[in-house]
């Protein structure tokens, strides 16, 4: 797949939430849901990054990586649906930018176990700040569904992305992955 056909896609699959711009459209959270991990630069980066990571690992951690992600921190959803918070939520969020971002800059590939335990601690903060901000009156269901459609589709987008590029093309996806460790360092900071 090109990546203009990739664009294409990723234009038609969002352009139903055109419709929903105008007042009076409840949408009953899905949209929320949609945006909220689009929306914010730490959610973007992070789950951009663990979709290039994946691309990055060989066998199974090349679908384990993003499922993993999308499973627990739907879990971390509920979980702040109930009014759960973790300590330091706001850091471990942070953290994970970082150390996603350094995973993709340095290519590393640890041990399955290992990646898919670090990628479940870090979607657990992710999925507890977006349950913590289920807006009034939504559903949490379809609000978690459009999360997890968001968070799935900016992992496919990490993953073409390195893919579809050539492979003369990995230094520049080494290099979006230190720019994103290093805007978990600033988040970190402030």
């Amino acid at each position: 797949m090109t990546l203009k056909r990739l664009f294409a896609a990723a234009a038609l699959l969002l352009t139903p939430a055109l419709a929903f711009a105008h007042p009076g459209h409840g949408d009953n959270g899905l949209l929320a849901g949609i945006s909220h991990p689009i929306g914010g630069l730490d959610h973007l980066l992070a789950m951009l990054a663990v979709g290039l990571w994946a691309a990055q690992q060989q066998g199974a951690a090349r679908w384990a990586l993003p499922c993993t992600f999308v499973g627990t921190m739907l879990l971390g959803g509920v979980l702040g649906f109930e009014g759960l918070s973790l300590p330091a939520l706001e850091s471990g969020i942070a953290a994970s930018v970082l150390a996603l971002g350094l995973a993709v800059a340095l290519a590393v590939r640890p041990a399955l176990s290992l990646a898919v335990g670090a990628t479940a601690l870090f979607a657990l903060f992710h999925g507890v700040a977006h349950g913590l901000e289920l807006p009034e009156m939504s559903s949490p269901w379809t609000y978690a569904g459009g999360f997890v459609v968001a968070t799935a589709a900016l992992h496919a987008a990490g993953y073409a992305l390195v893919r579809v590029l050539p492979q003369a093309a990995a230094p520049l996806v080494r290099l979006a992955g230190a720019a994103s460790a290093a805007t978990g360092v600033w988040l970190l900071a402030g």
